[in-house]
């Protein structure tokens, strides 16, 4: 069985991140979670940020990502 990530296709896809959907502007097989560095296949990005471009692997990254650039709700810095 190939790694997924092997490879002509093992390359980091670049993305930009649109309301709602996003924009392959290099094809690759994945892009890299901003908070944790691990990969994410392009089929399986779910959540990602409009304002900073970053993509992340799970909900709690997000959330993770959000309090850490302060754009929370009544978040004190």
């Amino acid at each position: 069985m190939m790694n997924r990530f092997e490879g002509s296709s093992s390359r980091e896809a670049k993305i930009r991140y649109l309301d709602g959907d996003f924009q392959i502007v290099l094809a690759g097989s994945h892009v890299v979670c901003a908070m944790t560095g691990n990969a994410i296949p392009v089929d399986e990005l779910r959540y990602w940020s409009v304002a900073r471009q970053e993509p992340y692997v799970d909900a709690a990254a997000s959330l993770e990502a959000e309090k850490r650039a302060g754009a929370l709700p009544n978040q004190r810095r």
